[in-house]
């Protein structure tokens, strides 16, 4: 009797450690999924207390963060160029 419950929680026992793997891996596919939707919270400018959710998903995200560094770029070229003249 012993034998057979001490089995029983074996098989348990790895049925949920392979569920914990199994588990583990899908996060870590859907962490590299450009359409999983990401949420951030941002500061409202001029509210100390004020913010919003912004949600997109995480290649919108990559999108904007590229396009705003190659405006900081732009910008920062820019007034190094004329600062050459």
């Amino acid at each position: 009797m012993r034998v057979s419950l001490s089995r029983s929680l074996l098989f348990v026992a790895g049925v949920a450690l392979i569920s914990t793997v199994a588990a583990a891996d899908e996060k870590k596919s859907d962490a590299k999924d450009p359409n999983r939707m990401v949420c951030e919270k941002q500061e409202v400018l001029g509210s100390r207390l004020g913010s919003k959710r912004v949600c997109m998903t995480a290649a919108e995200w990559a999108t904007k963060r590229r396009e705003e560094r190659m405006a900081i770029d732009k910008s920062q070229t820019m007034k190094t160029s004329a600062s050459g003249n």
